[in-house]
């Protein structure tokens, strides 16, 4: 009386998930019939019978989960024989007891295997005769075959990831995919090399895992976004005049620069903004310290300019340089990576025209800026060229209105296009 053992049904299937039953017990079976769905780590896949007979007992019910090769159902013979009757035996003689002999006792037919590993799909199961009908024919369940029919393929042609090599329905699906594909890309492929690729897996890195931790801390506040298109012309023209003041004996004064430094002025002028989330109150800062994102090979990581609205621009450059090269040789200290009020994120260098920023918490508010372009504008009624950037104000929404961040976003456009205002 074979037992129907939980077959391996992908390459890294270790254990399935018995997700329901198509037969019960009780029923008969044939070789072929669906018997259960079963979900692997992969997709949710069919169990078919192998044997013919009468489905007795079901032992794994649905919902549970069982390691590869161990019975979940056991099928009897059509008598409807079940697991512990005397099974009945014609093949093997029995001795005649003589007196005082004890009871002779029947000998039962060897359990026939059915193996949960894959082999080939020209593979014979023990089943099958040499001589009988089935001779020399690939073992496959009904609907597969009549699938493959229909798409003209050839069961000799398709390998068998069933118990026994059995050709399943799976199989035959992901040898139609295959052959659709090798006709749509035969052209293409025909003089090409099939590498491998593998997935490789990456250990998280210390601030990688902080960076994750923090955003998704960061995601649980209420967020909104406001943007505004600022003409830069004026901004880097004195950018230009000032570093061909200062030569080559000072850090070259960057965008980043003159930005941090007109957020610094603003949030000066606009307190509101320079405010943090504290639970059961807002907590206004009293200086204003500006981080800038510094992107690195393991991750991203914010230096703080402490003070920034008491520095002059030349010493945000300054400062800013030094802290950058001190994030990437990885020598910053605590103190100059922490205590940040508001954050100006710079991805214009990377050629990025406009992007959102996720709010560096415990923040109210993050900047993000584009790249400068020169895009067509209307001034007087007339068509001209100007150098125009895209900025744009994450704002955390339990701590800032979007009026309150809209005069604040509002005066910082009008610093950038008049920059003398950001300087004097």
């Amino acid at each position: 009386m074979p037992d129907v053992l939980m077959p391996r049904l992908s390459d890294t299937m270790t254990e399935g998930i018995l997700v329901q039953w198509i037969k019960h017990e009780g029923e008969s079976v044939q070789r072929g019939d669906v018997l259960a769905e079963v979900e692997t780590d992969k997709a949710t896949m069919e169990v078919e019978a192998y044997d013919s007979g009468v489905l007795t007992r079901i032992i794994a019910e649905p919902g549970s989960t069982v390691p590869i090769g161990q019975p979940i159902a056991v099928i009897g013979d059509e008598s409807g024989a079940t697991p512990g009757s005397s099974p009945v035996t014609t093949s093997a003689p029995t001795e005649q007891p003589g007196p005082g002999s004890p009871e002779p006792k029947p000998v039962s037919p060897e359990p026939k295997p059915v193996s949960p590993v894959p082999t080939t799909a020209s593979a014979v199961p023990p089943s099958a005769s040499s001589s009988g009908p089935d001779a020399g024919r690939v073992p496959s369940s009904p609907l597969a075959r009549s699938l493959a029919r229909r798409h003209g393929l050839d069961p000799a042609q398709i390998t068998g990831t069933g118990p026994g090599g059995r050709i399943v329905r799976a199989d035959v699906e992901s040898a139609i995919a295959q052959a659709d594909e090798h006709t749509e890309l035969a052209d293409v492929t025909r003089h090409t090399k099939v590498v491998e690729v593998t997935d490789e897996s990456i250990p998280l890195t210390s601030m990688r895992r902080i960076t994750a931790q923090r955003l998704t801390e960061s995601a649980a506040a209420p967020h909104f976004y406001l943007t505004s298109v600022v003409d830069v012309g004026a901004l880097l023209g004195l950018r230009a005049q000032v570093n061909q003041t200062l030569g080559d004996a000072a850090p070259k004064v960057s965008v980043t620069d003159l930005l941090i430094r007109a957020c610094a002025m603003t949030l000066r002028s606009h307190p509101q903004v320079n405010s943090s989330w504290a639970g059961d109150h807002l907590l206004r800062h009293g200086r204003v310290n500006i981080g800038f994102a510094v992107a690195l090979d393991e991750g991203l990581i914010v230096p703080v300019l402490h003070d920034a609205d008491r520095l002059r621009l030349t010493e945000i450059a300054n400062e800013a340089h030094r802290l950058t090269e001190r994030a990437r040789s990885g020598r910053l200290a605590p103190d100059e990576f922490t205590g940040g009020t508001f954050t100006v994120s710079n991805l214009g260098t990377y050629g990025i025209d406009h992007f959102t920023a996720v709010i560096n918490p415990p923040e109210a508010a993050i900047l993000a800026v584009g790249a400068a372009r020169q895009e067509p504008v209307v001034r007087g009624g007339e068509l001209a060229v100007a150098t125009t950037m895209k900025i744009t104000l994450t704002v955390d929404h339990r701590v800032l209105d979007g009026a309150t961040a809209a005069a604040f976003l509002r005066e910082l456009v009008a610093g950038l296009e008049h920059p003398l205002r950001i300087i004097l």
